[in-house]
Formats: structure tokens, sequence, C-alpha cells
């Protein structure tokens, strides 16, 4: 008997994410949509993951109108959402009065299907998103976060399906979101949920960071899976996911055919292939095939912004010393999925870990609030010294984490006022209220613009462009010799000059300014931390929440200030105990590592 396979392709969504940051504009989105719309996709990803927060926080795009211009564009064409169970699209679980507002309004705004995930696969977690997807009249899609470890095992695989079942779920989805699927245990654990649940549809999301993912499909369509999660191949492969037209062309003639034209698709390919080029800064060296994967376990779209994210802090040279960390912080924490939010809390600690050259000498407040139970049962034993380091004698949550939190989006409303000109304003506030509350400020002042995309390189890897001759420079610093290329592009004003530099292969843009315009003692030029009672930080980052001030009694190790790097949040504290003398920071700081940003007189 035959069965036709059917087919979700990532291009807008997951497929940039693994490959490019996320950095994919609406713009260069809408154009081919007629084009996907003929396709005759079961669905296109086109939302959720981190594409809520790139938009906001980079593209300065509002990604509720993203929504609703490719709803318009893509009429014939289910869309889907990936949604993080009771995270949704942020980094916290959000109170259940805020879950279902959110998927009620992603619903209306034009998703259809909702792929429900839990970081923890702990499926407390997904039981409101379900319920309120289900009442939105929209299609449910229960998500085990594939992981291998001595706990996780296809037996606790198909335990997690029959409860997403049990709560009315529409089908189950493999996500494979580090590529640790192998053939075989692809075709055993479809074999088993098929067997177990034959009544919901199987679908596989697998990422080829390991380069076996389409080998991976094929042994889950022979075991009965009912769709595949592929992407247009110009974004495919590598951290991302087997190419639509190779699969398409695979199936051809077989009992499980797809039907999809591989001439439209690869019309398709083309548009992208040359969309890529725009965002080349944004690509990575760590997003082809890497075998590592089945030892290290990190996700595609995680080693694509961890790489992203060192770059930040001076620190891509550490890279693989973060990935050997990897492993150990997640042994040490139970073994989790390693998906957002949990990835972030692993990679970013295990950073810490590497930076720091000690273990654990900074606990980030995440993996604090883990240890305390925050986000849900680890599938694993915690290390209980670790967990005795960070939390003490704090009380451990047993209970689902929403069940503690109260109704909040009364109070979001409020507290966001006339900013927010829609309910969907007040959600995008409530997921990110930093990082939201400027975003709409700056909507109200016209003053949106998007992070400086670079011009494209021509095949000489010099810039095309009328300033496009890269000036070459040999710097010395500490002793090492530094090849800088910088190219101006011509973007002038308020007496500012944007140039991209690139060290090393690695471009930035930079923005000179007149000599004139220094400040002393702005951010950035504090003075050197040297005394006992200097307070400074270990890496870059931005201050948080300030919680002292002048004149002010503190105790050694008491929280001063709370910094975040890299999405983490981390507790910077007293080293010694004293009195305030003073503090040269305030909330929205930019800092560096060293800077003294409080003084404490001993």
């Amino acid at each position: 008997m035959s069965k036709r396979i059917s087919v979700t392709d990532t291009v807008l969504r997951d497929a940039h994410q693994s490959l490019l940051a996320t950095r994919m504009r609406t713009e260069d989105m809408l154009p081919i949509c007629p084009k996907l719309d003929q396709v005759g996709y079961w669905s296109l990803e086109v939302w959720g993951g981190a594409t809520f927060d790139a938009c906001v926080r980079f593209l300065k795009e509002d990604p509720w109108e993203r929504l609703r211009q490719l709803r318009a564009a893509l009429p014939n064409t289910r869309l889907q959402m990936l949604l993080r169970g009771q995270n949704l699209v942020g980094y916290r679980h959000y109170s259940d009065d805020v879950v279902r507002a959110f998927v009620a309004k992603a619903a209306d705004n034009g998703i259809d299907v909702f792929r429900i995930f839990d970081a923890m696969n702990d499926v407390r977690n997904l039981r409101v998103a379900i319920e309120a997807v289900k009442a939105a009249g929209k299609h449910a899609q229960g998500t085990i976060c594939y992981t291998t470890s001595p706990v996780h095992t296809n037996e606790a695989f198909v335990q997690q399906a029959r409860q997403m079942a049990a709560m009315g779920v529409d089908s189950i989805a493999i996500k494979d979101m580090a590529g640790l699927l192998t053939p075989y245990a692809t075709g055993t654990l479809v074999k088993a949920l098929k067997e177990a649940l034959p009544h919901l549809e199987v679908v596989v999301h697998s990422h080829d960071t390991a380069g076996v993912a389409s080998m991976c499909q094929m042994k889950a369509i022979e075991n009965g899976a009912d769709r595949i999660d592929t992407a247009i191949s110009s974004l495919a492969w590598g951290t991302s996911h087997p190419g639509t037209e190779s699969m398409v062309a695979a199936l051809k003639g077989s009992e499980y055919d797809t039907g999809l034209d591989l001439e439209l698709l690869q019309e398709i390919g083309l548009y992208f292939y040359a969309v890529r080029k725009k965002y080349h800064q944004f690509e990575s060296e760590f997003t082809g095939v890497d075998t590592r994967v089945q030892v290290n376990q990190v996700p595609g779209g995680m080693i694509s912004n961890l790489a992203n994210q060192l770059k930040e802090q001076g620190a891509l040279h550490r890279m693989d010393e973060v990935m050997a960390e990897i492993p150990k912080v997640r042994k040490d924490l139970g073994y989790p999925p390693l998906v957002t939010p949990t990835s972030q809390i692993v990679g970013t600690q295990a950073f810490f870990n590497v930076l720091a050259g000690e273990r654990y000498k900074t606990i980030t407040n995440e993996v604090k609030l883990y240890l305390q139970g925050g986000y849900g049962k680890a599938a694993g034993q915690i290390n209980e010294q670790l967990r005795q380091q960070a939390i003490g004698s704090e009380e451990l949550i047993d209970v689902r984490p929403a069940d503690l939190l109260k109704p909040e989006l009364a109070r979001l409303r409020e507290e966001i006022g006339s900013l927010a000109q829609s309910e969907e304003d007040v959600l995008t506030f409530a997921m990110f209220p930093d990082i939201g509350r400027k975003f709409l400020e700056e909507r109200a002042a016209g003053t949106l613009t998007p992070e400086a995309l670079l011009p494209i390189p021509n095949g000489n890897g010099a810039v095309a462009s009328d300033e496009g001759v890269p000036t070459e420079f040999v710097i010395d610093v500490h002793g090492e010799s530094y090849r800088v290329d910088i190219t101006g592009v011509g973007v002038k004003g308020e007496g500012k000059r944007h140039f991209f530099l690139s060290i090393d292969g690695m471009p930035e843009e930079v923005v000179f300014e007149p000599l004139n315009t220094f400040v002393a003692g702005a951010p950035g030029q504090r003075k050197p931390a040297s005394a006992p009672g200097d307070v400074s930080t270990n890496m870059p980052g931005n201050i948080v929440e300030v919680l002292v001030k002048e004149g002010d009694t503190v105790k050694a190790g008491q929280p001063l200030l709370i910094a975040e790097a890299m999405k983490m949040e981390t507790e910077v504290q007293a080293p010694i105990a004293g009195t305030v003398k003073a503090v040269h920071v305030a909330k929205g700081d930019r800092v560096n590592p060293g800077e003294t940003l409080i003084e404490i007189e001993g």
C-alpha cells in the first residue's frame, strides 16, 4: 500500500536560525511566498523559536506584523510555529493567563499548527499550551525533544508520547535539534511510537549536524513516519535540515513519493541562494557537518548563536573549550535535552566555567533556578554538591513551576501603558520586558533602525561598493600582530562615520567619532579594578539591575549587581565587607571585564 509522505519546510524559520543566527528579514521572505504557496507543503514553519526575539532585538521588526504579512502572502499553506510550552517564545515560564493569551493571538494572526515542546520533556509544562491550541481550534503537535543519555530510552519517549496523547495532541513530533539521531535508532523509535499510538501521525525533525539526517528520515519513513521536516537546499544541510529538493528526489517514483514539483523547488532554491549572500556576516564556521555533535550534543541553532555570542565577547578562539565543557555541565544538571532555554543555560554556564578557569566559580541565575526545579523535573540525577553550592538551603520546587505564578497579564498591560497599541504589543512586552519596551519606545519615536548589514563581498573577498577596496593595516597589540582590513561604506551623519573592520576574517561594524566627543567617565572609560574593594565583572555584558547605593553597608559575597551576558543573568557579588563608597554604573550600561563598577571601603 502506497503512503505519500508529506513535507514541512523550515526555510522561513529554523533553517536561517541554524545557519544565519535567525537574521533573515521579512523583506526577503515575501517576494518568494507566491512560489512557496504553490508547492503543496503540508505546512511551512514561519514563526516561533528565536524569530520573535531576533525580530525585536536585532531586526527592529514587529514579529506579529511579520506573521500577518506571511499569512496574507501564503493563503493556501498551513503556517506552523515552534512554541516552547510554558516558555512560549521567551526564556522563562509565564503565567497561565499569558500562555492562553499568546496562543489565542498567534492563532488569530495566522498560525495553524503549534509544535509544542518543553526543554525538560516535562509534560506538565505542555498542558496549558495544548489546551489553549485546542480551544483556538488549531493543530496541537506534541513534541519529544530527542537526546541521548543513560536515562533517555525509547520506553521513556513512548511514555511521554502517551501522556501527550492523553492531553489531546493531534500529532507527535520527534525533535532532534542537535542531530543526535542515527538511522537505525530513528527507525526503532518511530516504529515504537506508531505501534503505541497508531491513530497519531509521527513527524521527524532532524538537523544534519552529524551528516546522517537524510538517512534517518529514510529509516523513519520505512518504519511508518508520516511527515518529514526539510529546508530548501540553499539553506539546508550542516546544522540545518536535509534539503527539500534532495528528499523529494529521493522519494520520487517510490511508494512514498511526496508529489512535490522538483522544478518549482529548484526555482525557490535559486532565490534563497542569492538571499543567503546578503547575510554573510552571520555565517559561522561551526555550521557545517561535524560528528563531534554525537559527543557534545550541541544543537545547530545553538552552535550558530553561541559562535555569534562568543565573537561578540571576543572569545571565539575558545569555542572548542566551551564545546568540551558542555557535556560535563549537562551531566551535572541531570542530562537535560539541549534546546532553548536549556541549551542557553548549559552553554553559557560552560562558557563561564572556561572563562574563569574554574568550574562553577560563577553560577548564572538561570542555573540556580534550574537546580531549584524552576524549569521542571530533570530526567536524570542532579549533582547534589553543585545544587548545595548554588542554592544552599532554599526550598526545592516539586510542582509544575507555573503553579507558583500568579496571573500577570493585567499587571503587564498596566506597566506598558499607552506604548502598547494592541494586545499583541502587550504580549511582546511580556516576552521581553526590556527589549520589548525599547522596541515599542523606538517605534513610537519613529527611530526603529535594524542592525547594519555588511556589503556583499565579490569573488575576491573584497566588498562590492564604490569604497569597497579595503585598506590593510598590521597592528601590534601586546606583542601579537593582527591584520586589519578597514572598508568605509560612506554612511555619514552626526559627525560619525561607519566603517567595516575585519580582524582575521571576522567582520565587525565600528563607528569612528570625532576625538572631541570623548566624555571622561563615560561607560567603557571606567578605571581599572585594583583595590580589594573594587567590584568588576569577568566578562562583557549589560547591567540589568543595581542592587545597592552609595553609603550602603554590604557583606562579603552579597549580590551588588545583576549583569546579563549571552542572554543569561549573573550576580556580581561584593569581594569584601564594608561600605559602598561609589557606584559607577546604572541599569542598561555596557560593562567590560576589569572595570571598577562599584567601590567598597572596608
